[in-house]
């Protein structure tokens, strides 16, 4: 009968010291920063000219609940070469990928803290393409495709948080 006791007991302690571990990091800013002036290619200047904003606004949209003024701070750098090439390329959508660079940072706490590439690619974003839109027509140049990979890149940067 003790030993069920114990067991118990250690069971519960275990489960209440482990409980911080499993709570969600809390965010307090996010900075997307993409050096459009690097990016050679013309049409991918223009296509992707709002994706800083497009994207910290995804992210932003998927925290809900999960902000406060003494969380976490989320950068990401997106790479300016990946993404003219996405553009260049003529195959279609199925090779296109987006990628950036995450850093994750706390000011006052260190165990908060990553640091990784990310990148989606179109077979990823694919499930997020609006119901009803024509694949086989679906270009990287289309709103719907540009929605998709923003979309999937967001949805990854809050799931990877710890």
């Amino acid at each position: 009968m003790f030993t069920k006791k114990a067991r118990s007991a250690l069971i519960a302690a275990l489960l209440l010291s482990t409980g911080p571990a499993f709570a969600e990091t809390m965010v307090k800013e996010v900075q997307v920063d993409i050096d459009m002036d690097a990016v050679q290619n013309l049409k991918a200047a223009n296509q992707w000219a709002n994706i800083a904003d497009d994207l910290e606004n995804a992210v932003v949209g998927r925290l809900a609940g999960r902000t406060a003024d003494d969380g976490a701070k989320i950068s990401i750098d997106i790479d300016e070469v990946t993404l003219a090439n996405t553009i260049e390329q003529m195959a279609g959508v199925a090779d296109s990928k987006l990628t950036g660079h995450v850093n994750v940072t706390h000011d006052n706490n260190n165990t908060v803290f990553d640091s990784y590439d990310l990148t989606v690619t179109f077979d990823q974003a694919g499930p997020l393409i609006v119901s009803g839109t024509d694949l086989a027509q679906l270009t990287t140049n289309s709103k719907e495709y540009y929605d998709a990979m923003i979309a999937a890149f967001a949805d990854r940067v809050v799931a990877d948080l710890k």
